[in-house]
C-alpha cells in the first residue's frame, strides 16, 4: 500500500508541478475592452442628429426670467459655444429681455463626418415665429432676419466618444438649400 500510495502522492504532485509550470508560462489575460463610440457613420449622425434636435428642444424651453432652464441648453455644448450660449442668456436675464415662439429644425443632414471625434450637419432651421422682446416692448429681432437659418452645426465627441456635444454654429451657403 505504501509504494501505491506514494505513486500516486508523486503522481499528483508531478501533475501539479507541470500544471503550475505552464500555468506560470502563460501570458495574463488581456482584459476585454468595454466598447465605446458608434458602430456605424449611421449610427454617429442618429445620435449627432438627437443631440442638436435636444438642443433646440432645450432653447425653446428656455425662460429668460428662469436661469435654471439654460442649464440643459449648456449640457448639450462644449467650448466657444458653451461660453456664447453663458454670455449671451445671462445678458438677456440681466437686460430683463424676453423670449416667445419657437424654432423647429426642418432639416439635418450629415455634412461632414470624422470619426470618432467629429460631425458636421447641414441644417435648415425655421426661426420664424421666435421673438425677442425688450423691456420697453421693443422687438430685438433684425428686420432683415431670414426665418429659415441655413446653418452649420460642429458637434465634438466626448472623450470616450459615447456621445455629441455642439461645439460651434455658423451660417451655411450651399446645398442643401433651405
Amino acid at each position: 500500500m505504501t509504494s501505491r500510495t506514494t505513486t500516486i502522492t508523486a503522481t499528483g504532485l508531478t501533475a501539479l508541478a507541470i500544471a503550475a509550470a505552464l500555468t506560470a508560462c502563460a501570458p495574463t489575460p488581456e482584459p476585454t475592452p468595454t466598447p465605446t463610440g458608434f458602430a456605424s457613420e449611421a449610427e454617429a449622425f442618429a445620435a449627432a442628429e438627437a443631440t442638436y434636435r435636444a438642443y433646440v428642444d432645450a432653447l425653446n424651453e428656455v425662460d429668460l426670467s428662469d436661469p435654471d432652464t439654460f442649464e440643459p441648453v449648456f449640457a448639450l455644448t462644449t467650448g466657444d459655444l458653451n461660453a456664447t450660449d453663458r454670455e449671451g442668456l445671462s445678458r438677456y436675464h440681466a437686460e430683463g429681455v424676453s423670449v416667445a415662439g419657437t424654432s423647429t429644425a426642418l432639416l439635418i443632414e450629415p455634412r461632414s463626418v470624422d470619426l470618432p471625434a467629429a460631425m458636421q450637419l447641414a441644417v435648415c432651421l425655421d426661426v420664424s415665429s421666435v421673438t425677442l422682446t425688450a423691456p420697453d416692448g421693443s422687438s430685438l429681432v433684425d428686420v432683415d432676419r431670414v426665418d429659415v437659418q441655413s446653418l452649420l452645426i460642429t458637434l465634438e465627441a466626448l472623450p470616450d466618444h459615447s456621445a455629441w456635444r455642439l461645439a460651434d454654429i455658423e451660417g451655411r451657403a450651399g446645398a442643401p438649400t433651405c
